[in-house]
């Protein structure tokens, strides 16, 4: 495809804005260039994960805009304006529950996964639709360990959420 100066477009950057952990960013990516790529190669902020690069691990969520996203599917430039949060944005000084819940219950073995476990679970515990471990299973199944820590992700994702959901009860009582 040909740009109006008659050029093929290659090498050329496109200017886009992101959110990023709380800093805005102004940006110049090439057009083929994933979320993934950029946050890990032009930022630096290698927590997330590169497993299959194909969507089917989730070793790369982040969180975009609020909901859990594969970066290695998501190109850059289609995310213009977003806010993402990577696993580095997560907490300021002290863990966040979640990091804090999967030390407690060992829910990483090698820690390949570990960074996309968590953001996928802050994601599902803010989309307040997992209260049981079945659907915690379920809402998780795209995110694979392959050390099989499995268990103790699902022990960790509970203990915050029952910890989210004792003072509503206890206001209640």
């Amino acid at each position: 495809m040909l740009s109006e100066s008659g050029t093929s477009g290659a090498g050329e950057r496109i200017a886009i804005t992101l959110t990023i952990n709380g800093e805005q960013r102004q940006l110049q990516v090439e057009p083929w260039t994933s979320l993934l790529d950029l946050l890990r190669e032009e930022l630096d902020l290698t927590g997330t994960k590169k497993g299959c690069d194909h969507g089917q691990c989730g070793a790369c969520t982040v969180i975009v805009d609020g909901k859990r996203v594969n970066a290695c599917l998501a190109l850059a430039v289609m995310r213009d304006g977003a806010a993402v949060t990577t696993i580095e944005g997560l907490s300021s000084g002290t863990l966040h529950p979640l990091q804090a819940a999967f030390v407690e219950h060992d829910a990483f073995q090698c820690g390949y996964c570990t960074p996309g476990q968590i953001m996928s679970a802050v994601a599902l515990i803010a989309e307040g639709r997992a209260r049981t471990r079945e659907e915690i299973r379920e809402y998780m199944s795209g995110n694979l360990c392959r050390c099989g820590a499995y268990t103790n992700i699902v022990d960790a994702i509970e203990d915050v959420l029952a910890a989210r959901s004792l003072p509503s009860q206890e206001a209640a009582e």
